[in-house]
């Protein structure tokens, strides 16, 4: 007896009810295309109502070479302040840190274009001169591997305009379930009410190019001890410990790393 004579009529007959419905194998493997589509545009939808829209901000993670770090930050500056001092490129230079608690020999710049349009067409001015030549040449040598992101801002909190603190920041990053942005947004915006009385972020962003679901905030406090004494406080009152508490429940990866502000930093 063959096995296909051993299988129940019911089992048999499936697929051709699967197809009278117009769903076919892959779609339930991997998804119908109207599904996928509907996705796209729930995170579409979700970056809309969370960002200011205003400005698109670049995060360059650069990894160094231990012994090329010193190197590294001297031709750094120069490229950097270069094509922020240009009015030609129209990009501002947000905020430029080394990483000393976390990943080492790391450094994170911030860079803001005016739009979409404006990105595109500043990197491909700042491609063709004389400063991209002079990244090529003093400052890709001294770097083992390097990441970049287009990211929005909350719109609730736009980036912080140049200022000197001194001290030290702070940077947290979550990797966010899919379709969770809004969710964290609206609850980590409720827990910012409270903790803003003993510490207000200098910017929040999330991913939109790059790697994808991410978050990032920066704080900036005097020292260790500040930043603890300052945790503390906010975890005394119920809103911020409650969104704590959702958030993380959205969230598969958290990261605190300290910074250290560049010499030619605008935050610092």
């Amino acid at each position: 007896m063959s096995l296909l004579a051993t299988l129940p009529r019911r089992a048999l007959s499936r697929p051709s009810a699967l197809a009278t419905r117009g769903i076919t194998l892959d779609a339930i493997l991997h998804g119908s295309p109207e599904a996928k589509a509907e996705g796209e545009v729930a995170i579409l939808q979700h970056s809309r109502l969370v960002a200011r829209g205003k400005y698109v901000h670049e995060l360059l993670t650069h990894r160094v070479k231990p012994e090329a770090v010193d190197e590294y930050r001297t031709h750094i500056g120069k490229y950097l302040t270069g094509i922020a001092s240009n009015p030609e490129f129209h990009v501002k230079l947000s905020g430029s840190w080394e990483k000393i608690v976390g990943e080492q020999d790391t450094f994170v710049h911030i860079l803001e274009y005016e739009n979409y349009a404006g990105h595109d067409k500043s990197t491909k001015l700042i491609r063709g001169s004389a400063l991209h030549k002079h990244f090529k040449e003093n400052v890709l040598p001294h770097v083992r591997s390097r990441t970049s992101q287009i990211c929005q801002e909350f719109a609730f909190l736009p980036t912080s305009p140049p200022l000197t603190k001194g001290g030290i920041y702070e940077m947290r990053s979550y990797q966010l379930r899919p379709g969770t942005l809004l969710e964290w947004e609206h609850t980590w915006r409720r827990g910012l009410d409270a903790r803003k009385h003993f510490v207000k972020p200098v910017g929040a962003w999330f991913s939109q190019v790059g790697r994808l679901h991410q978050v990032y905030h920066i704080w900036q406090y005097a020292d260790l001890n500040a930043r603890k004494e300052a945790r503390e406080q906010a975890w005394q009152l119920e809103g911020w410990s409650a969104t704590v508490n959702q958030t993380a429940k959205l969230a598969t990866s958290m990261d605190s790393e300290i910074l250290i502000p560049l010499p030619f930093s605008p935050l610092k």
